[in-house]
C-alpha cells in the first residue's frame, strides 16, 4: 500500500471536515458572537471533548490498534473479530457509566474546568445545563472510535476521515434553523452536539459490516475473560494517565483563561480552530496511516522499516507544517478577519484571537511532530515513555504561563502550549533515537537547508504582501479581502512550491519512500 497515497486520502477527507468545521465557526461567531454564553458553550462542550480523547481517541485507540494489529496478524480475521466484540462490550459499558456519573457530577466538573465562570451565576447554570445534554455524546463518539480503530487497522481510511463532517453540518444546520425558534438560542448549539455524534457512528456502522466487524454487545464479565482485553486494560492504565496529562494542560488553561477578559475562551477557541487544519491534516493524517504500519512492522520485526516509516513521516513534518506554521503568524490577523469578522464579532475580537493564533503558530511544528513520533512508542505497546514525557511537557508548560500569561494573556496561554509541544516533540525524538528505534536516514542537512532557504522566501513574500492590508478596515469589502488573503497564501504556496522545484525536490521521492 502507497502511504502517501493513504495520508493523502486522509488528509483530503479531513481537509472537507475542517472546511466544514470554519464554516460552522463563521456561523457561530456571527450568530453568537464573543460573550458570556459562547465561553459557557466553549467550557461545555470541553467537558465531552475531553473525555471523548481520554476514552475514545486517545488512551483507547493508543492501546487497542497495536494489539488489534498484533491479533489479525498473528491469529487471523476470526479471532480479530472475537475481539473486537469484546473490546466494544467493554468499552460501551464504561462509558455508560462514566455518562450517567457527568451528568450527575455536571455543576462540579464545570467549576473544577472553569471556576472563572461561577462570577457570573447565569453563564455558570447555562455551562452546567449544556454539559449535561452533552454528555451522552462521549458514548457514541468512543464507538465511532473504536469503529476508525478497526477500519484503519483494516486500511479503510476514507469513512473516518470523513465523519466529523456530519458534526460540522449538524452544527450548521441546528445554528441557522434550531436556534431561532429556541429561548434560549444558544442551547441549539448542545443539541448539534448530540445530534452529530449519533449521525457520526451510523455511518460507520455499515462500513463495520462490509469488512465483517461489526461488533456485537454481550456481557461485560465475559469481555474482560478475553486476555486480550485484559492486556489493553493494562496498556490503557498508562495510556490513561498520559492523554490526563495532556488533557489537565487543557483544564488548567481554560480555567486560567476564564479569569481573564471576558471573550478570552471564545478567541481561543477560534484560535485552535485554525490550528486544527494544519495539525489534522498532516498531523492526524499521518499519525493515521503510521500508527497500524508501524504495528504491523514492529509485530513482524522488520526494524529497518520501522526506522524508514518514522523518518519519512518526519521529513513529511518538516516540509508542511514549517511552511504552515509561517503562513499561520505572518497572515493571522488576515485569516481572522476573513473568517469571523462581522455580526457581534468585532474588529477588537479579530485582534485578540489573531494574538492567540501567532502564539499557537510558534509550536505547531511540535504539535504536528507528537503525533508522528509518540506512535513510535504505541506501536511498540510502550505507553510508559510518552507518560514521563507528557509530565515533563505538562510542567513545561505551566512553568511558561508563570511567565507569559501576566505579560500577554490569553496571547501567553497559547504561547506556553506551543513551548510545551515543542519540549514534548524533543523529548519524544531524543527518546527514539536512545532506544535505537529510529535511525535518521541520510541527507538530512542537505534537506534542511533546502527547506530554510524555501522558507526564507516564503515569509518574505508573506511579510511584504500582509502590511499592505488593513484586514480589520475592508470589513465592508468582504470579497475583496477575501481574494486579497487567498492570493497571499496561493502565492506565497507558489513560491515555495517553485524554490523547493528549482532547489531538487520531488513528491515522487516521498512516494517512493513511503
Amino acid at each position: 500500500m502507497n502511504l502517501l497515497r493513504a495520508a493523502a486520502t486522509v488528509s483530503g477527507l479531513t481537509l472537507a471536515s475542517r472546511v466544514t468545521g470554519l464554516a460552522r465557526d463563521l456561523i457561530i461567531s456571527r450568530v453568537f458572537g464573543a460573550s458570556a454564553e459562547t465561553d459557557a458553550f466553549n467550557v461545555a462542550f470541553r467537558l465531552p471533548n475531553l473525555l471523548r480523547r481520554l476514552f475514545a481517541e486517545g488512551a483507547f485507540q493508543q492501546a487497542f490498534v497495536p494489539i488489534l494489529a498484533e491479533v489479525r496478524s498473528r491469529e487471523g480475521d476470526s479471532r480479530t473479530r472475537q475481539l473486537v466484540d469484546h473490546v466494544a462490550t467493554a468499552l460501551f459499558w464504561a462509558v455508560l457509566a462514566a455518562s450517567i456519573l457527568g451528568v450527575a457530577a455536571a455543576p462540579v466538573l464545570v467549576w473544577l474546568v472553569a471556576s472563572g465562570l461561577a462570577r457570573d451565576p447565569a453563564a455558570f447554570d447555562l455551562a452546567t445545563l449544556m454539559t449535561r445534554w452533552m454528555f451522552p455524546y462521549i458514548l457514541f463518539m468512543s464507538l465511532v472510535a473504536l469503529s476508525a480503530s478497526v477500519l484503519n487497522t483494516f486500511r479503510r481510511f476514507s469513512v473516518p476521515a470523513a465523519t466529523p463532517v456530519l458534526l460540522n453540518l449538524s452544527f450548521i444546520a441546528c445554528a441557522l434553523w434550531l436556534a431561532p425558534r429556541m429561548s434560549q438560542p444558544i442551547l441549539a448549539l448542545a443539541a448539534a452536539v448530540v445530534i452529530g455524534g449519533v449521525l457520526q457512528l451510523a455511518v460507520q456502522l455499515p462500513a463495520l459490516a462490509a469488512v465483517g466487524m461489526l461488533p456485537r454487545l454481550g456481557g461485560l464479565r465475559s469481555a474482560l475473560r478475553d486476555p486480550a482485553v485484559r492486556r489493553i486494560l493494562k496498556l490503557m492504565v498508562p495510556a490513561l494517565f498520559a492523554v490526563s496529562v495532556a488533557q489537565l494542560s487543557i483544564i488548567i488553561n481554560t480555567n486560567i483563561a476564564s479569569h481573564l477578559t471576558v471573550g478570552s475562551v471564545t478567541w481561543l477557541a477560534f484560535a485552535d480552530r485554525l490550528m486544527e487544519f494544519p495539525t489534522a491534516l498532516l498531523g492526524v493524517a499521518l499519525g493515521t496511516v503510521l500508527l497500524p504500519s508501524l504495528a504491523k512492522a514492529h509485530a513482524e520485526a522488520r526494524q529497518e522499516d520501522y526506522s524508514r516509516l518514522l523518518d519519512w513521516g518526519l521529513r513529511l513534518t518538516v516540509l508542511i507544517a514549517l511552511p504552515a506554521a509561517l503562513g499561520l503568524g505572518l497572515l493571522a490577523e488576515g485569516a481572522i478577519a476573513v473568517l469571523f469578522q462581522g455580526g457581534r464579532f468585532s474588529a477588537n475580537d479579530v485582534a485578540q484571537t489573531a494574538l492567540a493564533l501567532t502564539g499557537y503558530a510558534i509550536g505547531l511544528l511540535g504539535l504536528i511532530g507528537v503525533k508522528i513520533l509518540a506512535p513510535g512508542f504505541y506501536a511498540r505497546q510502550d505507553i510508559r515513555t510518552p507518560v514521563k514525557i507528557a509530565v515533563v511537557a505538562l510542567l513545561t508548560t505551566q512553568a511558561a504561563n508563570l511567565v507569559l500569561v501576566p505579560l500577554y494573556a490569553h496571547a501567553g496561554l497559547a504561547a506556553s502550549v506551543s513551548v510545551g509541544a515543542l519540549a514534548n516533540a524533543a523529548m519524544l525524538f531524543v527518546g527514539l533515537r536512545r532506544r535505537g528505534l529510529y535511525r535518521p536516514s541520510p541527507g538530512w542537512p542537505v534537506f534542511t537547508g533546502k527547506v530554510a532557504i524555501a522558507l526564507a522566501a516564503l515569509a518574505l513574500a508573506l511579510w511584504l504582501g500582509g502590511r499592505q492590508v488593513d484586514w480589520t478596515g475592508m470589513q465592508a469589502q468582504w470579497p475583496l479581502r477575501a481574494a486579497l488573503l487567498t492570493g497571499l497564501i496561493g502565492g506565497g504556496a507558489a513560491i515555495y512550491g517553485a524554490v523547493l522545484l528549482l532547489l531538487g525536490f520531488r513528491p515522487r521521492d516521498f512516494s517512493r519512500a513511503a
